[in-house]
């Protein structure tokens, strides 16, 4: 909560509301001369050995490891996240430094066929200072990869962590930069206009996972300074659940990808579209899974975004749709609100058309497996999309039409690590994670070197 008149950020537990700290919001000023400091040091840090920087990213590896419970327990207390689930996001981050340690100084350009007594090759450097806005949902891990691949590859960096989980993330972000120089790593607090003064400023490239209308906005300021945007924003992630599957096993993937962390995962299932032949048995499964979640969920990250979750449910409520459970918001202390199943529900929905981000799973029931991946390449946004289908044509169908950039088949979370997606549409551009971040962080240059003529 942003209190603009004492220019801070009041940090509440969104499971008993009690307030957990209160941290000053950066001035322009203080942002001009973070970016200054990063500038400053730049050129330094880029003639720095590869292997150096990949060993000062190993040991803050190591610090974050030995403050991973505490990491964790900073983590619930500010947005709710189950401590488990927390920590597990802490020791992702871990396994992401280690990897771009390892990844950074191996990163390699290629030579070139040219003339027999010229060189020619093609390069990759830093691009210089690199702004990144990181989210709240799992902090940890989301800025280890973004802050790692920029650093092991010779970039300095201004980092803004999100306002609802500040203390997490720059207490994450301290630990790295206790092993860099000064100014490689710049930390700022504050709140979306911090973020959009660091977007529009002097750096080349803005680094950005968050909304989908904060990302557009980036977007229009990288168009006009000329930095670059890496951006993964939200989505509106489709379910298909075909004939032929398993009902019980579909509503428990279904349940999984709806109601973990709360529904406040950039890839939770959005939407469900599942084949009439099988709505009577998946609903039943999938309202029993709703049951058996409830004496597990967190609560959503504050009472703002609880509203914002209630609407889009009590919109499709009033237009025709039905729950099967949940949908009410209960009384008491916190933001929690209760894994819901709508059913009625239409494509002019907004629970249907927009990203929700909540423990909300709103079923359309269709004809067939065509009608339900028409319906789910008709959308926004191009994140990622779940087909669960015993038919391998349907499979292959549904990988080469969807429009997003992760598929994932008969298993709504999962797949082999360093795979690496562009998201499309509202969703983002550019590689957000994977090897494939370290090309992002750079630029290439071709080099043409030549003897002078002989006399």
């Amino acid at each position: 909560m942003t209190d603009v008149l004492t220019r801070e950020i009041t940090v509440l537990d969104p499971r008993t509301g009690e307030t957990v700290g209160h941290v000053p919001i950066a001035t322009p000023q203080e942002a001009e001369r973070a970016l200054g400091r990063a500038r400053a040091a730049a050129v330094g840090w880029a003639r720095t050995p590869a292997a150096e920087r990949a060993a000062a990213l190993h040991a803050a590896a190591s610090a974050v490891r030995d403050a991973a419970d505490e990491l964790a327990a900073s983590n619930e207390r500010e947005t709710g996240k189950p401590f488990d689930d927390a920590r597990g996001g802490v020791d992702a981050g871990i396994g992401t430094l280690v990897q771009y340690a390892e990844l950074g100084p191996v990163h390699r350009g290629r030579t070139l066929h040219g003339s027999w007594d010229a060189t020619d090759f093609m390069v990759p450097g830093p691009r210089g200072v690199v702004a990144v806005l990181t989210p709240w949902n799992d902090p940890v891990a989301v800025a280890a990869g973004l802050l790692g691949a920029a650093l092991v590859t010779g970039n300095t960096v201004v980092h803004k962590p999100s306002e609802r989980c500040p203390l997490t993330g720059r207490r994450f972000a301290e630990l790295l930069a206790a092993h860099l120089p000064e100014g490689v790593l710049e930390i700022l607090d504050g709140d979306g206009s911090v973020g959009a003064q660091l977007a529009a400023g002097d750096v080349d490239v803005v680094a950005h996972v968050g909304s989908t209308a904060t990302g557009r906005a980036i977007a229009l300021d990288c168009a006009r300074t000329g930095a670059k945007a890496v951006l993964e924003n939200g989505g509106n992630d489709p379910l298909i659940v075909d004939e032929g599957v398993d009902p019980a096993w579909a509503a428990s993937q279904a349940a999984l990808g709806a109601f973990a962390n709360a529904g406040q995962i950039c890839v939770s299932v959005e939407r469900i579209y599942c084949h009439a032949a099988l709505a009577d048995p998946f609903l039943a499964a999938l309202t029993a899974e709703a049951a058996a979640w409830q004496e597990r969920l967190g609560p959503l990250v504050d009472r703002r975004h609880r509203d914002h979750v209630h609407g889009h449910v009590t919109e499709a409520l009033a237009a025709g749709a039905r729950t099967l459970t949940g949908g009410e918001v209960p009384d008491g202390q916190g933001s929690y609100y209760p894994p819901t199943v709508l059913i009625g529900c239409t494509p002019q929905m907004r629970v249907m058309r927009e990203e929700t981000f909540g423990p909300v799973a709103p079923v359309r029931v269709v004809p067939d497996f065509d009608a339900a991946l028409l319906e789910a390449v008709h959308d926004d946004y191009g994140l990622a999309a779940t087909v669960l289908t015993p038919d391998m044509a349907h499979a292959q169908a549904a990988w080469r039409a969807l429009p997003v950039g992760t598929v994932k088949i008969n298993n709504v979370f999962g797949g082999a690590p360093g795979g690496a997606a562009q998201p499309r549409r509202g969703s983002g551009s550019g590689f957000g994670y994977g090897p494939e971040l370290l090309d992002e962080m750079t630029t290439t240059k071709v080099v043409h070197v030549a003897a002078p003529p002989s006399r």
